[in-house]
């Protein structure tokens, strides 16, 4: 939940990272516009990037993120994979579980886990599996990137 206290400012600091800022400047009444089933209708990508924002507001001492930009093209992808990355630097208690298929959303984590029919196969830094050529290795030599 977000803090009561939560200023205008710092809601608008999270929807610029959260890269929809300007998509809400745009909606009829801006920040106070009603969204949902009674309210403007927002696209699947649009709802993400809301999300993201909310997960940005709230700093979560652990942010479990499902595919967390798989709607999103490589641009926005970019643009909030850095804004998360950069909220975990500024507090370096946030622990994340990445679960991903685009795999370019992970190269930086500190462990990568790699599953194959729910057993794990493989573990390490992006760097340690690139030289141990194994699944990790092919799935990237393979395009599995974006």
């Amino acid at each position: 939940m977000v803090k009561k206290q939560t200023l205008i400012e710092d809601i608008i600091d999270a929807a610029t990272k959260a890269n929809i800022h300007h998509f809400i400047q745009q909606l009829p009444q801006s920040y106070e516009t009603k969204v949902g089933m009674k309210g403007s209708p927002l696209s699947g990508g649009e709802k993400q990037h809301i999300a993201i924002a909310r997960v940005l507001l709230r700093q979560p001492k652990i942010l479990l993120r499902d595919e967390a930009t798989g709607t999103m093209d490589s641009y926005n992808e970019q643009i909030v994979q850095e804004a998360l990355e950069r909220a975990q630097t500024d507090d370096p208690t946030q622990a994340s579980l990445i679960i991903a298929h685009r795999l370019s959303t992970i190269h930086s984590c500190d462990l990568i886990c790699v599953l194959d029919k729910r057993h794990l196969i493989e573990s390490g830094t992006h760097a340690d599996l690139m030289k141990a050529h194994g699944a990790y290795y092919h799935m990237i030599a393979c395009g599995n990137t974006s």
